[in-house]
């Protein structure tokens, strides 16, 4: 029997931050592709690069919200298309490491190697780039701690407002120094912030596509709770996974020590559910003590 069916969808709620974060940034990409191909700057250009990624990012994030709040009209979804923010948040871990990739690849490639940088379009660009990101960070912080959707695009303006501040640092260096090899550390530096950012977001993905326990959910607190229920004697095969970001999921068994109780016992189960973790959707089973064939399944 299924308990607690009114489903929150996070990203949609949040889809016009994203929708300006994506014009902000898309802009000020063509701006700085331009004044990285001008200046020589490989710190401007991982940057670009960068912005490219979250370009394609938050693009995808925009689709899935939709995708994910269309109705399911072949009847072969029974979950609906909720995953699809995830599948995009996965897609915000592979650009972020590909851009990472390539920028220490580039930056190595450099080392040693003389290069003609223009610091004066780094300083410029790289002053502008930082107040873009800043605006389209205050616009996604917001719906960062609800959905993984948008969290994917925020880690990415996280890291290009790191890059800016990098590309700033760099320029300002060169313009003290007369040293342009600092274009190159700060180029590696943004190369392995990104990569690390992506590796943190691309765990919490695979937790989600892995069907784990949410996070900061203990299993055996979930079970305890369910069978401290008044009516209730046992729990089993209980199963918890999240779904998409804001909606929790939960299937178990509850064995019940009189049947005239089941309608109460599964009121006070879903309430619990819901109330004390946040399980948004529960189908529950309930079981007389003499029921068997539960046991057989070894999963």
């Amino acid at each position: 029997m299924g308990a607690g069916h009114g489903h929150g969808h996070a990203g949609a709620r949040h889809r016009w931050r994203l929708t300006v974060s994506f014009v902000l940034i898309g802009a000020f990409f063509v701006v700085e592709l331009v004044y990285g191909l001008i200046s020589g700057s490989l710190a401007l250009m991982s940057d670009a690069g960068h912005m490219a990624a979250d370009v394609v990012t938050l693009g995808a994030a925009l689709v899935a919200t939709r995708i994910a709040a269309r109705p399911d009209a072949t009847g072969r979804r029974s979950y609906g298309s909720y995953r699809a923010e995830v599948f995009a948040s996965l897609l915000a871990v592979v650009m972020m490491l590909g851009v990472a990739l390539y920028v220490v690849a580039e930056a190595i490639g450099r080392i040693g190697e003389p290069a003609e940088v223009s610091s004066g379009p780094m300083l410029v660009v790289g002053g502008v780039g930082l107040v873009v990101n800043l605006v389209a960070l205050l616009l996604l912080r917001a719906g960062a701690a609800e959905s993984l959707n948008v969290k994917g695009a925020y880690l990415e303006v996280v890291a290009d407002t790191a890059g800016s501040v990098g590309v700033i640092a760099a320029g300002w260096l060169i313009t003290a120094t007369g040293q342009t090899f600092w274009d190159t550390v700060v180029a590696l530096a943004i190369g392995v912030f990104v990569a690390l950012r992506a590796i943190s977001l691309g765990r919490q993905v695979f937790a989600v596509l892995g069907q784990h326990v949410p996070e900061g959910m203990d299993a055996a607190a979930v079970a305890a709770d369910l069978a401290a229920l008044d009516g209730v004697r046992d729990v089993h095969d209980l199963h918890l996974w999240t779904l998409t970001s804001g909606m929790n999921v939960a299937t178990a068994h509850l064995v019940t020590v009189d049947p005239k109780d089941h309608h109460a016992i599964l009121d006070k189960a879903r309430d619990l559910l819901l109330r004390r973790h946040g399980v948004a959707h529960a189908t529950l089973q309930v079981e007389p003590a003499d029921h068997t064939g539960c046991d057989e399944l070894g999963w």
